[in-house]
């Protein structure tokens, strides 16, 4: 694979930045979504269970967002220690495409795709 160029790595981080402050956003207006449900509310029992499963819904995404937040966070350290573009585990350079669909991705295709099939 071949290494980074300025203007890719310009572009990546400004992405970075940019997914950072769209996912904190909407983490802080998600606690609404994830309040607990109130049994006592005086709604049908369908309609009970449906704020339930959105409620549960809403928790996972949140978990989620948090998950690619710490990620992305990883990565802008990444770019501070010169580390950026480069596998956590065989320490080749990651692929410009990966790094563009997924800019945060720590591991090369091959390295994530020996992980899975542990």
């Amino acid at each position: 694979m071949d290494e980074l160029t300025d203007e890719q790595i310009t572009e990546l981080r400004a992405q970075l930045e940019a997914s950072l402050i769209e996912i904190e956003a909407g983490l802080e207006g998600a606690s609404d979504r994830t309040a607990t449900v109130d049994l006592d509310q005086p709604i049908g029992r369908l309609s009970r269970m449906d704020a339930m499963q959105q409620q549960e819904m809403a928790k996972e995404q949140m978990r989620r967002n948090r998950l690619r937040v710490a990620q992305i966070k990883q990565a802008l350290t990444r770019f501070e220690d010169g580390e950026y573009g480069l596998c956590g585990q065989c320490e080749e350079p990651i692929g410009y495409k990966r790094l563009r669909a997924r800019p945060e991705a720590p591991l090369c295709v091959e390295c994530r795709s020996e992980i899975e099939r542990r």
